[in-house]
């Protein structure tokens, strides 16, 4: 019977957190008042957090190794472990051992007599051996300077291990941020609109603690060391100097109350200082650690300066400034010391009701608790936010005259205690929904009628537990959020639904499927819970007895304000109607980044080489094409656009045959056979491929070890460890709609070479789909998956096959699986030389020339030169360095691929996996086959349906709409009788085309 924590103990914990901020651990905050954090990020949370994100999930402790860093802090405060002695400084550029010589150089660098440049092309590490005087607690200062990456250098991420251990599970995510700053000047194209400015680095020696890369903590790590000699090694894969490494006795971050009373006294302010208050545009920031951090524009008649119905970059974060540690610094020249106070003009509309908390630093420091987590309310407009206690009573800034830094920096601890309920609450449920399927068979019988309090004792025992840990969640959450929001009322609404049930308990087993849905629903929150974004205007810095100017706008200048807009709304520079017959027209369905980059690139580097002047317009939706079509307007070129689109346009004769020019043969040279297979029809290739999705298997390192589970070459071999994986409440995860590696590994291919039907109704076709039925069927795949993603970053489901998306998620969003988690090829079919077949599809985008232009050998120069290995590159750089790691450009060009910032292990699995790569034809009627295949899954795995029996109803059906499709575009006459044949190409081997990149 699962042990069950009860009502208490989780408020205790709750208690235990505020506990820990009032005590002064570092990162602990006081009880909140109202604007600050109401549950600082105290590391006892975190140890409890911990214990939830894989004890809770049924993860074996043997599979994680160490403790989480709350759970060891939370020892040595037991312990009375004090703080330690003096300093100990450690020179970076003498290693007592390094793993590759040819990787390190040391000399002098940037001002530095003697540095360690570690120039990294691969994971390597360095060590060093020091004495430690006397035992106790101590911090880990580095001064370092980021190298010259390859591509877009992202932030630098080490595993460290103390005397050949990590002391707690966050060594192995220890992040080092480089800093960047948006280009300015601001450019402006043709039209007025300013374009987003992309990011460039400004290296420089920097002196900084070292901190968990997942944000979880308020203050830096903690490191025990007992008098003697030690030994500290670092691994890591991005380029970096480093100087020295300082060891420094800890301190606790004081209360306001404590760090007032110690302000010297300020000598009296001048008239000029009294009278003047500084105001700082937040988009002119002075570096920010995270290129996903961007500019908005904003049309408030407030902000500044006034859009006036252009593309204005005056504001700075919102939606893309919202994960963990991502950090914006301001520079600030304080006129005359003394007391000051903050403000800042701030918009949070994202997520209705939930507030936002950022911790804030003065000169790279938190000069108090209560900014450790500082609360930026939901408002529905934007507002002026005093940083204080209250709304009218501001902290006090304790300032000398000259140069300042105020930093804002995302952090998410406040709500760890409501992750960790959420964490144990996700398990009770999960209990409660296995029991019942065991109880039932996994079948819902109404004509059966049960008697619970016999059969399941402890069913409603667990469920009013439940009913009670949704309140206590419910509460605590609208406690530190300041308010009700949805995710409070949704939780606070499942337990209304939990004491329905329970009010007729003989008939819970009638609702298993609701109670799986409540599971998933409550799980779902913590990705919103960790999302904590914030816009902001201007900050505004003044004496403390100064008003601060108006921060809304006033009611008149509203509706001047709206007004404009409205007027502004007619200006129709960007309609897709107005073309010029001048220039080649280019529709990009893709956001507004894809769009000015591309512009830029083609005003930068195409119309100079070949006199031919381009205008890219932003395609918000592909529908437009088929309505512009209608009304006589066409582009000379779309890119973007989804796979099946291009050959459901040649259908109807829209888009031009790019096959018919002398030169196609050596362009398709450079992309996958298996690409081209969607964009073939009736014998011609009608688009590009530009990007391309990947389907590759992803596992966690650390749980596989622990469980002692090899990485699966075979689908055999996921049979294999699956009954490992279940034993312990893991699972594998399979996207029930991915049927074509089933299919395609069989040897089946979806349609006969002819093209008129399809070709799943052979023996091999019959294997496949039971192969890919019998996953959920037999191996107990889980059905239904709202979030891969978190289910892997928590640990329950840690392996399983995903594309793309997922790579950069985990990239981008999960620091603390730093070295935890790698890629591999997906599972395969062994074949009968001992070779193991792995093909996939993935998805792909695509661009076209249209078959209206008059500029169509323009149009092939500019696909040709789009599709370049050289642009290609440039543009993937180029399109990183503006958003971000989030949008790694996944071109489908392997040359332009193998140059991209790719982990050098992780683009060697993909390339790998490229060989397989082979997606789906598109025939006319093409699009009943997915539909009714996955009619033919629900059948078989939903319903019961013999599988056989359900792929064949699904045959039928498919060759009936392809029928139909082809007596309408006449590839069959009235009788039936065959008038002419589509010719499916055929992809039989592995693509070679990346031999030269694949070792």
């Amino acid at each position: 019977m699962l042990e069950q924590m009860n009502h208490r103990d989780l408020t205790r914990r709750t208690a235990l957190l505020v506990l820990a901020g009032l005590l002064g651990l570092p990162g602990g905050s006081p009880a909140a008042a109202p604007g600050t954090a109401s549950a600082e990020g105290a590391t006892v949370q975190d140890s409890q957090a911990a214990k939830a994100s894989v004890k809770v999930s049924g993860t074996p402790a043997a599979a994680e190794t160490e403790p989480y860093y709350g759970e060891v802090l939370e020892a040595w405060q037991k312990e009375k472990v004090q703080a330690g002695a003096g300093e100990i400084v450690i020179d970076a550029a003498a290693p007592a051992g390094q793993s590759d010589s040819g990787a390190f150089i040391i000399g002098p660098l940037e001002g530095k007599a003697r540095a360690l440049q570690w120039k990294n092309t691969g994971e390597n590490w360095v060590e060093y051996r020091f004495t430690v005087p006397a035992d106790g607690l101590y911090e880990i200062h580095v001064s370092y300077r980021p190298l010259p990456a390859k591509g877009i250098g992202g932030a630098i991420v080490w595993d460290l291990t103390l005397d050949g251990r990590r002391p707690y599970r966050e060594t192995s995510s220890i992040t080092l941020y480089r800093d960047w700053r948006d280009e300015r000047p601001i450019r402006k194209n043709d039209d007025g609109d300013e374009v987003r400015p992309r990011s460039v680095e400004v290296p420089a020696w920097k002196q900084t603690a070292l901190t968990d890369g997942g944000g979880a903590y308020g203050g830096p790590l903690l490191w025990r060391f007992t008098a003697g000699e030690h030994t500290l090694r670092i691994s890591g894969s991005e380029p970096v100097a480093l100087e020295k490494l300082i060891l420094k006795a800890t301190r606790s971050t004081p209360a306001y109350a404590e760090a007032a009373a110690a302000y010297p006294a300020a000598p009296a302010p001048s008239r000029k200082a009294q009278a003047e208050v500084l105001t700082i545009q937040a988009e002119d920031l002075l570096h920010k650690n995270d290129t996903s951090i961007k500019l908005f524009s904003d049309t408030d008649a407030r902000t500044v300066p006034v859009a006036k119905g252009r593309i204005t970059y005056n504001t700075v974060g919102g939606r893309r400034w919202l994960y963990h540690n991502q950090e914006i610094t301001w520079k600030v020249n304080v006129p005359e010391t003394g007391l000051y106070k903050l403000a800042f003009r701030s918009l949070q509309n994202q997520f209705a009701q939930k507030s936002s908390f950022r911790t804030v630093r003065i000169d790279g420091q938190v000069p108090f608790r209560e900014l450790t987590a500082f609360r930026f309310p939901y408002a529905s407009d934007w507002r002026g936010i005093l940083l204080g206690p209250e709304e009218e009573e501001p902290y006090g800034l304790y300032l000398t005259a000259g140069e300042h830094t105020v930093s804002l920096a995302v952090t998410h601890a406040p709500l760890k205690p409501v992750l960790i309920g959420i964490e144990e609450l996700t398990e009770l449920l999960r209990t409660v929904e296995d029991d019942l399927r065991s109880l039932t068979g996994g079948i819902v019988d109404r004509n059966r009628t049960w008697k619970l309090q016999q059969e399941l004792p402890d069913l409603t025992p667990r469920l009013e537990e439940a009913a009670k840990r949704m309140v206590t969640l419910a509460d605590s959450l609208q406690e530190i959020n300041g308010g009700k929001d949805s995710i409070s009322q949704g939780i606070r609404n499942s337990a209304d639904d939990v004491r329905e049930l329970l009010e007729k308990v003989d008939d819970i087993p009638y609702y298993t499927d609701q109670i799986s849905s409540m599971k998933e629903k409550i799980s779902g929150f913590t990705e919103t819970l960790l999302q904590q974004p914030l816009q902001l205007d201007e900050l505004y810095l003044a004496p403390v007895d100064r008003e601060f100017p108006d921060m809304v706008a006033s009611w008149l200048s509203s509706a001047f304000g709206t007004a404009q807009n409205f007027i502004y709304s007619f200006d129709a520079r960007n309609s897709l109607k107005n073309m010029d017959d001048r220039v080649l027209n280019v529709w990009v369905q893709r956001g507004r980044d894809y769009v000015d980059q591309l512009q830029q690139l083609s005003d930068e580097l195409f119309t100079p080489e070949t006199g031919i002047k381009v205008k890219v317009n932003l395609l918000p939706n592909a529908q437009l094409l088929v309505m512009s079509n209608a009304a006589g307007v066409q582009p000379d070129v779309a890119l973007g656009l989804t796979q099946d689109l291009p050959v459901d346009y040649a259908i109807r004769g829209s888009v031009h045959d790019l096959s018919r020019y002398p030169d196609f043969k050596e362009i398709q040279q450079k992309f996958s056979p298996g690409s081209w297979l969607p964009l073939h029809y009736n014998g011609g290739y009608y688009a590009l491929p530009e990007t391309q999705s990947f389907q590759v298997l992803y596992y966690r390192k650390d749980i596989l070890k622990g469980l002692g589970l090899p990485v699966p070459q075979t689908w055999d071999d996921v049979y294999a460890l699956l009954p490992v994986l279940q034993q312990n409440a893991l699972n594998f995860y399979m996207n029930p709609k991915d049927f074509t590696p089933f299919f395609y590994q069989n040897g089946t291919d979806l349609y006969r070479p002819d093209g008129m039907k399809t070709a799943l109704d052979t023996p091999e076709g019959f294997r496949a789909f039971k192969m890919w039925t019998d996953l959920f069927n037999t191996y107990a795949l889980e059905k239904e998956v709202p979030s891969f993603y978190q289910h892997f970053r928590r640990g329950t489901m840690p392996i399983g096959v995903s594309d793309y998306n997922l790579y950069v998620q985990l990239a981008a969003a999960a620091p603390e699986l730093n070295g935890r988690w790698g890629i591999a090829e997906i599972p395969g079919v062994k074949q009968a030389d001992g070779s193991i077949v792995r093909w996939a599809g993935g998805g792909q985008r695509t661009s076209v020339i249209f078959e209206r232009s008059n500029k169509k050998d323009q149009a092939w120069a500019f696909l040709k030169w789009w599709v370049s290995d050289e642009v290609q590159e440039r543009y993937g750089n180029d399109i990183e360095a503006v958003n971000g790691v989030a949008f790694r450009w996944n071109t489908s060009n392997v040359n332009a691929f193998a140059k991209l910032p790719w982990k050098r292990e992780d683009a060697e699995v993909i390339l790998d996996q490229w060989r397989w790569y082979k997606d789906i034809p598109n025939l006319p009627g093409g699009y009943f086959l997915e539909r009714e295949i996955h009619n033919a899954w629900l059948r078989s795995v939903v319903d019961g349906l013999n599988y056989r029996t359900s792929l064949e109803t699904a045959v039928l059906d498919i060759d009936r709409e392809l029928r139909r499709k082809q007596l309408e575009f006449g590839f069959v006459d009235a009788s039936g009788r065959v008038v002419r044949t589509l010719d499916v190409p055929a992809v039989k081997e592995p693509w070679k085309g990346v031999d030269p990149y694949a070792e």
